[in-house]
């Protein structure tokens, strides 16, 4: 962390979205609105056994997720409304958090292959209660590829439960 000090290093730290789903690698800033993360497109992950066999590219879906996430981590690490944040079993959360309910805007001027590395950018531009708006764009080789706009919200976990 280079802007701020907090509790946990690591992605796992604040998510509870796991590998093969965990589309975040690194945090490498958070402030009180922004947030840059990295992922390294392998190639092994999940989505390019069907996507474009024989050219793979990231989905844009999967894209939008990168920023999602690292928001979510934004989210967690900045405006969770829990004293205390069970990492390693989240039924035993009040809340949970970064819930993707909007996506006002996206654009995608790019790939991302096997072997890029990416930078993904999320800033926080407002906030209504539990609602956060976000910008995020996901950066390869300093080439914005895609570009966001969407909102997030804190509900309580027993909504994601059914």
């Amino acid at each position: 962390m280079t802007d701020h000090q907090h509790r946990f290093d690591h992605v796992e730290d604040y998510l509870h979205h796991r590998s093969p789903y965990l589309m975040v690698d690194r945090i490498l800033s958070i402030t009180d609105n922004t947030l840059v993360a990295e992922k390294r497109v392998t190639g092994d992950e999940f989505f390019f056994a069907g996507h474009f066999p024989g050219a793979p590219i990231v989905p844009g879906a999967m894209m939008q997720e990168m920023t999602t996430q690292s928001a979510g981590i934004l989210i967690a690490a900045e405006y969770n409304p829990m004293a205390t944040f069970n990492t390693h079993d989240p039924h035993a959360n009040e809340f949970a958090l970064g819930v993707l309910v909007k996506v006002k805007q996206a654009r995608y001027r790019g790939f991302a292959r096997p072997g890029d590395q990416l930078t993904i950018e999320v800033k926080l531009v407002e906030r209504t209660g539990e609602v956060f708006e976000f910008i995020g764009k996901v950066l390869s080789t300093d080439k914005t590829i895609s570009k966001n706009r969407f909102q997030l919200t804190n509900l309580a976990s027993t909504a994601l439960r059914g």
